[in-house]
């Protein structure tokens, strides 16, 4: 299952990391609610499919290898981006915020990929220092992706769902 251009699971990361990057500046240069509509809702898809395999199977398996307070910061974050995810899926360029929502998620978005990437203190920077086996992850990490990805082509995926932020109904 394991594809080389992937060396271990931070370069599979880092792959979705730049992709997202790519969206996210295609969607700046974009006019047309049609246009905007379909590039969103990729960016949508691959967040969800991304947060589910971090948090799934790449945070757990450093869960008291790095530092709590790191793996920690990365679940609110996420929730955050998630809670703007599930209006920009629901919503549509015409409704009032759209584009401000999209503009925060990229900035929330570049925020969590700097905190994850940053050099020597950084969350992949501490995870390469462990004793994971990253090429092992990076397999079982590409087959949850995979499984989510089809999901997500034939019958959706789900709505994206905090984990560690409890939202309240208004």
């Amino acid at each position: 299952m394991a594809e080389q251009e992937f060396t271990d699971a931070i370069a599979l990361l880092k792959a979705d990391h730049r992709k997202v990057e790519a969206l996210f500046e295609q969607y700046e240069k974009t006019s047309g609610s049609a246009a905007k509509s379909k590039i969103a809702q990729q960016i949508c898809v691959e967040l969800k499919i991304h947060t589910m395999i971090e948090e799934e199977l790449f945070y757990p398996a450093f869960r008291g290898k790095i530092e709590d307070d790191t793996l920690d910061e990365a679940y609110v974050e996420h929730d955050g981006a998630k809670v703007l995810v599930n209006d920009i899926a629901t919503g549509s360029p015409e409704d009032d915020f759209y584009d401000a929502k999209v503009m925060v998620l990229s900035e929330e978005i570049k925020h969590h990929v700097h905190e994850e990437e940053m050099p020597s203190e950084g969350m992949f920077a501490q995870c390469r220092k462990t004793d994971v086996d990253l090429v092992e992850l990076r397999d079982a990490m590409l087959a949850r992706k995979q499984e989510l990805m089809t999901q997500a082509e034939t019958a959706g995926l789900p709505p994206a769902k905090p984990r560690a932020v409890n939202l309240q109904p208004a």
